[in-house]
């Protein structure tokens, strides 16, 4: 993988650059459509490829693991070849979920032994196990496993946490480096800054990631459960120490708001359920603001779904069909919203990389702002 950066806004830490894989190239800044269990929820791969205009998505290594399960995927040739996406696919380690797994989990040097939520069964993911389990799966960027430090651990405990993540990094970061692909393809390993809201453990933390000289690092530990406010902190803080010839991840963030404000901030790439989930339960982003679909004041409504909307189903469906549709529980409405969702997200970060390469990222950004989050 390489990354080459092209423009650096003149106003902010703002950039556009271009990551290169073996399955394609990422213009960034770029957000990245989830696609948990080898599927982007309700969303078909030619409307992420020609309506919605994703260059890459996701897979999740826990739900992989689980089911289909690796031998399924090394029988069908990887996840590309079983899932049918051509383009770049990152993988999460699996790490957030195990830890999720609160009451089924426990953790040690070794790595984490977790119980699975589908039958019970008792699994180990090491450092070692989850580059393995992401080889077989074929991502074209690996993440490290790391433990995903809740937003209101005290001191001590996130101390302890960031330097167990970053003994696991130094054991991924061999066992990559002793392995190769299985499918003929180049894979690159990403490296995850912890260190939760304290100044001095993230300052640390991104030292010893920027250390390991990997292809690109990422940003973990945020969105989950901390003020905004010091999520942007700790952004600021990270990404004055981390290469900038290098692309950064901000992992599982999050609004339209909080993109723009990464951006702004030096990200270059993103990932969040929101819009799909979201986009599930009425909730529909647009470029004047946000709509509850299941709303009476759209009963009536037939303009568009967003007049500066790009994608079709902006251009065919109105206001007025969306909410008969999800009033009458059509599974078509969660289509429509999901792709909308994702279709917008990626014309917002598409809008930011046009206005860095302009020059005029800031200007444009502090108006966007004032309409992203007005409830319409």
């Amino acid at each position: 993988m390489t990354f080459e950066l092209q423009h650096n806004d003149p106003q902010s830490k703002a950039r556009a650059g271009l990551i290169t894989t073996d399955h394609g190239q990422i213009e960034t800044p770029i957000f990245m459509p989830v696609g948990t269990v080898a599927s982007v929820k309700a969303v078909h791969f030619h409307e992420l490829r020609e309506d919605i205009k994703a260059q890459i998505i996701l897979g999740n290594t826990y739900h992989l693991y689980l089911r289909p399960g690796i031998e399924i995927l090394e029988q069908a040739g990887g996840l590309h070849k079983f899932n049918g996406w051509d383009r770049p696919i990152l993988t999460d380690s699996g790490g957030f979920q195990v830890f999720s797994l609160t009451s089924n989990r426990k953790l040690n040097e070794e790595g984490a032994t977790f119980r699975s939520h589908i039958d019970g069964s008792k699994h180990l993911f090491t450092p070692e196990r989850a580059v393995e389990i992401q080889r077989s799966i074929g991502a074209d960027i690996i993440m490290a496993f790391d433990e995903c430090t809740p937003g209101d651990a005290d001191y001590n405990y996130a101390k302890k946490s960031m330097e167990l993540t970053h003994r696991w990094l130094a054991r991924g970061v061999k066992h990559f480096d002793a392995t190769e692909p299985k499918y003929g393809y180049s894979q690159t390993f990403f490296p995850i800054v912890q260190g939760c809201v304290y100044p001095d453990l993230r300052r640390q933390s991104a030292e010893f990631v920027a250390s390991q000289n990997r292809d690109g690092n990422a940003i973990g530990g945020l969105a989950v459960g901390e003020p905004t406010e010091k999520m942007y902190e700790m952004i600021e803080i990270v990404n004055e120490i981390l290469p900038e010839n290098k692309p950064r991840y901000l992992m599982g963030v999050g609004t339209p708001q909080n993109i723009l404000e990464g951006i702004e901030r030096g990200v270059d790439m993103f990932d969040c359920v929101m819009p799909t989930r979201n986009g599930r339960n009425g909730m529909l982003f647009t470029s004047q603001g946000i709509m509850n679909m299941r709303n009476e004041k759209w009963k009536n409504d037939f303009s568009p779904l967003d007049e500066f909307g790009t994608s079709y189903v902006d251009r065919v469906y109105t206001k007025a069909y969306l909410r008969h549709l999800f009033i009458s529980k059509e599974l078509l409405a969660m289509q429509i919203a999901s792709i909308h969702n994702l279709a917008f997200y990626l014309w917002l970060v598409g809008e930011a990389r046009k206005h860095i390469i302009a020059g005029d990222f800031s200007q444009w950004k502090r108006g966007m702002i004032e309409h992203l989050g007005r409830r319409l």
